[in-house]
C-alpha cells in the first residue's frame, strides 16, 4: 500500500504538531517526496513574487490537485483558482478533459480556423495548469501519491470505487498526507443504493424533482417537464464543493486535521429545491409546474405586453399597491381578495387574467420605465447578445479578455466575486492539454532522468 512505509504514530504526531504533513522520508523514497519541504517553500516564495506588485489573494499558497472533469469539479476548482489557489489539472494523455471536444463552438486560432479547444472547456478552466498523467498505469498512480504529499486539496469525480482501485482513495491519500482535504464529486454519493450509478446533470434534474416544477402547466400548450437551460445541478454542486473545501481548510488550519468531503449531485439538487422542498415537507402535497409563475408569490411571472414580454416580480404588498397605481387600477389594490400576498396566491386564477389584460395595453419600454421609477421590481427578457451589451453588465466588468497560446484575445465570462482587499485575478488562460507537464514535474522535484523514466513507463502518455 502507498502508506506502508509510514512509521507507527507518525500520523498522530503530525496532527498534534500541526505540521504541513508529508510522508515520513526514507532514503528509498523518490526525490520528489524527499524534497517536498524545499519544493513547498519554493512554491510559496514563487507565489509571493508573483503577487508582489498586485493585491494579495485569499488562497495564495494553497495547492489543489484536480482530477475532476466536465463541469461540477472544474467549476469548483476554477473558483478556487480565481481566489488564488494553485490548481493543477491532471488530464488523460492524448484526450484530456472530455469538454475539450464538446463543440462547436471552438476557439478560433489567429488565422480564423477552429482549434481543438471547445468554448465549453474554456469557460471552466482558467487560472489552472495542465499536466498529463495516466492514472491507469502504476507509475502514474505512484506519481499522484508523491504529488499529494505536497498538496492541500485533492478533488476527483470518478465513479465510486475507481479511486480505490488505483490506490488514490481518500483513506490512502489522507494517510499519506493527514492535512489533505479530499473532495469526491459523484452523481449519487459514496453511500446509498444508487452510489455506483453514473450521474449526469440532466438525469439529476429529473430524479431530484426540478423538472417536475419547471416548465409550463400541463394543461396549457407546451406543458410538460423541462430542464433548466444550464446545468444547474452541476454548477450548484461545484459551488457547494467550493464552500465545503474552504470550511475544511479552515478546520485544517485550526487543528492540523484534513478530512474527506462527499459531494453528490442528487444531494445538491434536493437541497436546492429550497422553498418548494419546504412546501412539500410542510403539506405533503407535491408542487406542480406553473410555467413562469411563482409558487408562493403573486404577481411574480412573465406577462405579455404590447411589443413583447416583461417580468413582473412583485415581492410584497407595498410593491403590489405601487404596481396597481402605475397600472391605473387602484381598485385591484383595494379588492379584499388581492390586498395580501396570501390572498393573491389563493385567487391567482382571478387576478392574473385581469393583470394580463392591463399589461397588454402598453409597450415594454413604457412599462419598464414607469415600474422602475415606482421601485416595482421588473425586468426585460434578454438574449445573451443583449446581456453582454447591457451597460450595467459592462460597468460591472462581467467579461474579460486573456491571451491564449492559440489566440491573442480570448473572451471569457468574469467571476462575479468582487473582493475589496483580495480581488480575483486572471493569471492564466485555460491551459492546453499537458501544457505545464514538464514545468510541474520539475517543480515537484523530479529530475530529467526521473521524468524520462516516467515517460518510458507510459505514465505521462
Amino acid at each position: 500500500m502507498a502508506n506502508s512505509s509510514l512509521p507507527s504514530g507518525w500520523i498522530s504526531r503530525q496532527l498534534r504538531l500541526g505540521v504541513h504533513a508529508a510522508p515520513a522520508r526514507t532514503s528509498a523514497q523518490p526525490r520528489s517526496v524527499r524534497g517536498s519541504d524545499i519544493a513547498r517553500l519554493s512554491r510559496l516564495g514563487n507565489n509571493r513574487r508573483m503577487t508582489a506588485n498586485t493585491p494579495a489573494q485569499s488562497l495564495s499558497g494553497v495547492r489543489v490537485l484536480d482530477l475532476s472533469r466536465v463541469l461540477a469539479g472544474p467549476w469548483c476548482t476554477q473558483t478556487l483558482a480565481d481566489l488564488g489557489a494553485d490548481v493543477i489539472k491532471v488530464e488523460r494523455p492524448g484526450a484530456g478533459d472530455d469538454t475539450r471536444g464538446w463543440g462547436p463552438p471552438f476557439l478560433k486560432d489567429r488565422d480564423g480556423h477552429d482549434t481543438a479547444e471547445a468554448a465549453y472547456y474554456l469557460g471552466t478552466n482558467r487560472n489552472k495548469r495542465s499536466i498529463t498523467i495516466d492514472i491507469a498505469k502504476p507509475a502514474g498512480q505512484a506519481l499522484i501519491r508523491d504529488m499529494v504529499a505536497q498538496c492541500d486539496v485533492f478533488i476527483e469525480n470518478f465513479k465510486v470505487g475507481d479511486m480505490a482501485r488505483y490506490g488514490l482513495d481518500a483513506a490512502t491519500l489522507c494517510a499519506l498526507n493527514p492535512r489533505l482535504v479530499y473532495c469526491s464529486v459523484t452523481g449519487f454519493g459514496q453511500t446509498g443504493p444508487y452510489r455506483e450509478r453514473a450521474g449526469y446533470d440532466y438525469a439529476i434534474q429529473g430524479i431530484g424533482g426540478l423538472m417536475s416544477v419547471t416548465g409550463e402547466r400541463d394543461d396549457l400548450p407546451g406543458g410538460g417537464p423541462q430542464k433548466v437551460g444550464v446545468a444547474v445541478a452541476d454548477l450548484f454542486t461545484g459551488m457547494y464543493a467550493t464552500v465545503a473545501i474552504l470550511a475544511a481548510l479552515r478546520h485544517r488550519d485550526l487543528t492540523g486535521e484534513g478530512q474527506a468531503i462527499d459531494m453528490a449531485l442528487l444531494d445538491t439538487q434536493v437541497a436546492m429545491l429550497a422553498n418548494l422542498g419546504a412546501n412539500y415537507l410542510t403539506t405533503g402535497v407535491a408542487p406542480k409546474r406553473l410555467g413562469n409563475a411563482h409558487q408562493n408569490i403573486v404577481p411574480y411571472q412573465v406577462f405579455e405586453v404590447a411589443d413583447g414580454h416583461i417580468i413582473l416580480a412583485v415581492g410584497n404588498d407595498g410593491q403590489y399597491a405601487k404596481f396597481c397605481e402605475v397600472a391605473g387600477r387602484r381598485d385591484l389594490a383595494e379588492d379584499e381578495r388581492f390586498v395580501r400576498n396570501a390572498d393573491r396566491v389563493r385567487h391567482r386564477h382571478v387576478l392574473v387574467p385581469l393583470l394580463a389584460e392591463v399589461l397588454k395595453q402598453r409597450q415594454k419600454a413604457d412599462w419598464l420605465s414607469a415600474l422602475e421609477t415606482a421601485k416595482v421590481p421588473c425586468g426585460a427578457i434578454n438574449d445573451l447578445g443583449e446581456v453582454f451589451a447591457d451597460p450595467h453588465v459592462k460597468e460591472r466588468e462581467m467579461t474579460i479578455e486573456v491571451q491564449h497560446p492559440l489566440s491573442d484575445a480570448l473572451p471569457l465570462v468574469a467571476s462575479p466575486m468582487k473582493l475589496s482587499s483580495t480581488p480575483v485575478q486572471y493569471r492564466r488562460a485555460p491551459p492546453l492539454l499537458g501544457e505545464h507537464t514538464e514545468e510541474l514535474l520539475a517543480e515537484f522535484g523530479l529530475s530529467p532522468d526521473q521524468q524520462a523514466a516516467l515517460r518510458a513507463q507510459g505514465a505521462l502518455g
